[in-house]
């Protein structure tokens, strides 16, 4: 016995249609759109001020390659600091942000404690020590490419004690009003790549990278 052949899909769409009703296929339409972000590329939506980090959906993740195999990743969170930026003249933006080490997270508990575990027999920690000082990055000066919505962020770095000068490849990714707390936020991505030698952290080179990269995803929020 031969199977009767389907409706074509515009034919179903119009039975569908028919048997519930007219009056419901708007419905199915406003179910199917998607709804708009609240975040968008719009350099329009940026409005001058100062504004605060949101700890909770800041993070400067970092990968180091291990032995020649392959890659290793972590991350950093509860990043604090402001920006002040202006949309009619962006170069002059200032960006001040301290990050806790403590905050490291990886996939291995024991990692994280070789991380941040005290030197043997009171000598030198391999990596950063129990009690580490907060990362800080604060801007020197900014240079806006031609995109608009890219920048070079040139300024000084301090970890473990060690302050350098550090490049973020900066790049805009969305401003809006928050849709819980309707705050005016602005979102930004960044990377750069340091050395952990120039900052004091030296163990494992080169069987563990001495290049670090580092990758900053950052949401900023108008006070």
């Amino acid at each position: 016995m031969k199977l009767a052949r389907p409706f074509p899909r515009p034919l179903a769409a119009l039975a569908l249609a028919g048997a519930i009703g007219v009056a419901t296929v708007p419905a199915l339409a406003v179910q199917d759109s998607q709804p708009q972000l609240p975040g968008q590329m719009d350099v329009s939506r940026v409005t001058a001020g100062t504004y605060q980090t949101d700890p909770a959906h800041t993070l400067v993740g970092w990968r180091v390659n291990h032995f020649g195999f392959n890659d290793y990743f972590g991350s950093f969170g509860d990043a604090e600091g402001t920006l002040t930026i202006d949309p009619a003249d962006p170069s002059a933006a200032k960006v001040d942000v301290t990050v806790p080490i403590t905050s490291v997270s990886v996939v291995s508990a024991g990692l994280r404690d070789h991380l941040l575990r005290a030197g043997e027999n009171g000598g030198k920690p391999d990596f950063f020590g129990p009690e580490p000082a907060p990362a800080r990055f604060v801007s020197d000066s900014v240079t806006v490419n031609e995109d608009g919505t890219s920048a070079s962020i040139m300024g000084q770095l301090t970890m473990n004690g060690v302050t350098r000068p550090v490049t973020i490849e900066a790049q805009f990714t969305g401003a809006g009003a928050h849709p819980r707390s309707q705050v005016a936020t602005i979102g930004f991505e960044g990377t750069t790549t340091i050395r952990r030698s120039e900052f004091g952290i030296d163990t494992a080179i080169p069987m563990v990278s001495d290049e670090v990269e580092l990758m900053i995803s950052a949401a900023f929020e108008k006070q």
